[in-house]
């Protein structure tokens, strides 16, 4: 036996020493080191690992193992409440009774749930937090990230924070922030968003090569697709969100405005069984929405986009010189297969500023069609390549300018996945051949139980005009005010 635990200690000693941050971040936060070249810490213990994140020293911070912190701060139980959306009961969530009342008159219900989950631990400014391998897991507890700068989460599993509950926890808030890198993390199982951004600025901010893993079994649109994904309402964000697996969710995916300035270039994402909608953009939201792939989607736009205020550049049919000449680069057509229609938004004053704030990096887009393969093989734990980068070749990837970042990189256990699988979901790579990689294609009805391996035939070219149907199932806006979400500062 303790051979054994001598000879894993020894294989597992190369790959710790070696590894830190992999590659560097594209677009909004090009430049972010978090803890730069500071020697690696690796904690043992939540303990340890709670005080390597909070401290004001800059550190490299190693995830080498599943850190558990349920039951850590004990358990509450309170009166909350069964929201108007909760029509499945236990199989979709009920609600905490979170600040301002905000189950108002909905029937009471006991609600016992885990503290540890509602009390994000507070990150640190310069801090690289790097899973090693497959296996880095922090779960029960979520990372709130306010009033820093210049932070790393990268490789690291985050889950389990009260699931049945809405206001059960947020596994990444960021509230006042600048210079944040969210980098092949997978998130899943929360009461409540995956990311959020507080009303304070959360700054410059890329979102990149990650999985956002829906699948629950308390699901506040009672088809067991989580519906909190993610919601930005910033007073001054500029978010790049690049290469994401986001699948098997129903809203909030993203929500932009709502309050604040939010500028957003969504691009190169594979968006999958989503039986709801992804992009909700209101007031103070700027969204360019390039080189995507839609499929089984039921509204990649909602129809309350149209008027809320918020502006779009979706990259529907015959948009894409004007996006070109803006960006000085290729623009690239989003693709949908199975998706409800795709609304042709044209607001160009918006790309001037995303341009600006992606100059020192700009992200070439791959053509939409290679997506799902790229994105299957690349986003999520366990996935990041030996040689430090996180592009997916020279041919078709979303490469940056040729630029030296000051990020250290460092190799992570090279990734096995050459064959494009995800733990919940496989695609065949077949997928991306099916399809022309500047064509905006729909089914005229959404298949909402396909196969994930195998793509439906497309019957017909959608009108880039047509704005998608209200959405008629699940909490289209449950909270029904985001000025009580759970970014406030009283949380």
């Amino acid at each position: 036996m303790h051979s054994f635990l001598f000879w894993a200690a020894a294989a597992l000693l190369p790959l710790v020493q070696g590894a830190g941050v992999t590659g560097s971040a594209t677009g909004s936060a090009y430049g972010v080191t978090g803890g730069g070249d500071a020697t690696p810490v690796t904690p043992t213990t939540t303990d340890e690992l709670l005080t390597y994140l909070t401290d004001s020293t800059p550190r490299v911070i190693l995830i080498t193992k599943e850190f558990d912190f349920t039951g850590s701060m004990g358990t509450a139980t309170e009166t909350g409440c069964i929201p108007s959306s909760n029509t499945c009961g236990s199989a979709g969530q009920n609600a905490i009774n979170a600040a301002n009342n905000w189950c108002g008159d909905s029937p009471s219900v006991q609600v016992t749930y885990d503290k540890a989950g509602i009390t994000g631990i507070s990150v640190a400014s310069n801090k690289s937090i790097v899973g090693v391998g497959s296996n880095a897991v922090i779960k029960g507890r979520g990372l709130r990230l306010q009033g820093v700068s210049n932070v790393i989460i990268q490789n690291v599993h985050l889950t389990d924070l009260n699931p049945q509950y809405i206001w059960g926890g947020d596994l990444i808030t960021l509230v006042g922030t600048d210079m944040i890198w969210i980098d092949h993390c997978k998130f899943s199982l929360t009461g409540r968003q995956m990311i959020v951004t507080g009303y304070e600025a959360a700054g410059r901010v890329t979102i990149s090569n990650n999985e956002f893993d829906g699948a629950t079994s308390w699901s506040a649109s009672c088809n067991g697709h989580h519906y909190w994904t993610m919601l930005f309402l910033g007073a001054e964000d500029y978010i790049t969100l690049v290469n994401n697996y986001i699948h098997t969710v129903s809203g909030r995916a993203p929500k932009v405005g709502g309050s604040g300035s939010i500028f957003m270039h969504a691009v190169n994402n594979y968006f999958y069984d989503v039986a709801g909608h992804d992009f909700d953009v209101a007031k103070g939201g700027n969204v360019l929405i390039e080189g995507n792939y839609f499929d089984n989607v039921t509204y990649p736009i909602t129809s309350q986009t149209a008027s809320d205020g918020g502006y779009l550049f979706n990259m529907a049919s015959g948009s894409a010189s004007t996006c070109s000449s803006a960006m000085g680069q290729t623009c690239q057509a989003n693709t949908l297969i199975d998706s409800g229609a795709f609304a042709d938004y044209k607001s160009t004053s918006l790309l001037a500023t995303i341009a600006k704030k992606e100059a020192d990096s700009p992200i070439v887009p791959m053509a939409a069609a290679d997506v799902p393969k790229y994105v299957l093989a690349n986003a999520g734990v366990g996935k990041l390549s030996a040689s430090g980068s996180t592009s997916a070749s020279s041919k078709a990837s979303s490469v940056v300018a040729s630029k030296t970042s000051s990020v250290a990189s460092s190799s992570v256990a090279p990734s096995s996945v050459a064959s494009s699988s995800v733990a919940s979901s496989k695609v065949s790579s077949k997928t991306a051949a099916k399809v022309a990689s500047t064509t905006v294609l729909s089914s005229s009805s959404v298949s909402k139980t396909a196969s994930p391996t195998t793509l439906q035939t497309v019957s017909k070219v959608a009108s880039s005009t047509t704005s998608a149907a209200p959405l008629t199932t699940g909490p289209a806006e449950v909270t029904g005010d985001d000025s009580e979400d759970d970014t406030c500062d009283a949380e």
